[in-house]
């Protein structure tokens, strides 16, 4: 049976979530699938394919996510790996110039994680965020000031219909047969 590593960096735990669906939704489609913090992954060597998630802010993936493809970057090249985001808050698809939110939204390591580790894809999901718990300056900045918390809005954004669709594409792909064993 094909196992999945789906390993994530959260900060709230909205990212912590969407790994737990990706890896319900491949045990449901007959993997064997297990979500790990990038902290507590332990050894990649036993696992045939990869999902790594990390929240975005200010453009950047979480530095623990970070860390965790750069240090395992030869096991992660050489297994099927795909890539996700989360991050971008509201209900708009679109910017205030026409750009496509999702595509704007991207950490700027992405593309080059996604070449360096010949990554099968990269998804951004919408994320959630809640004031009630600000983490960092930014965050307790945005908290306290009227006009900034109306910029930044508060809910639940994630689509998860599309979080299973994509997790169902990775199924389908590993089921394919396109997987060899680690």
């Amino acid at each position: 049976m094909t196992s999945v590593l789906v390993a994530y960096a959260s900060r709230h735990g909205a990212t912590q979530e969407i790994a737990e669906r990706v890896a319900d939704t491949l045990r449901a489609a007959g993997l064997e699938a297990s979500a790990r913090p990038v902290r507590d992954a332990g050894d990649l060597a036993g696992y045939d394919a990869f999902v790594v998630g990390s929240a975005v802010y200010m453009f950047h993936w979480l530095k623990d996510a970070t860390r965790f493809v750069r240090a395992n970057r030869a096991i992660l090249a050489g297994r099927p790996l795909w890539l996700f985001s989360s991050g971008p808050l509201g209900t708009e698809t679109t910017d205030a110039k026409g750009r496509d939110v999702l595509e704007v939204s991207q950490a700027k390591e992405v593309a080059a994680l996604v070449d360096t580790l010949h990554a099968r894809g990269h998804e951004v999901f919408f994320g959630a965020w809640s004031s009630g718990k600000p983490v960092g300056l930014g965050e307790r900045f945005v908290a306290v000031m009227p006009a900034a918390r109306a910029a930044l809005p508060e809910g639940d954004f994630r689509d998860w219909p599309l979080i299973d669709a994509w997790s169902d594409g990775i199924a389908e792909e590993l089921r394919g047969g396109s997987v060899e064993p680690g």
